[in-house]
């Protein structure tokens, strides 16, 4: 394998690994993983009209 191809072939896989962690990162954000807030559980009572 030639010196050029070697440094080519790492390049397309930094990049490649750059793009797989920032989609990984989104996910995690915009999911609320990173923003430490909690999720608030909400108690709702329906009751049905009597007649």
């Amino acid at each position: 394998m030639a010196e050029g191809e070697g440094t080519g072939s790492s390049a397309i896989w930094a990049v490649a690994l750059i793009i797989i962690v920032a989609i990984i990162a989104g996910v995690f954000f915009y999911s609320g993983g990173l923003s430490g807030t909690q999720k608030k559980d909400i108690d709702i009572e329906i009751k049905a009209p009597t007649r």
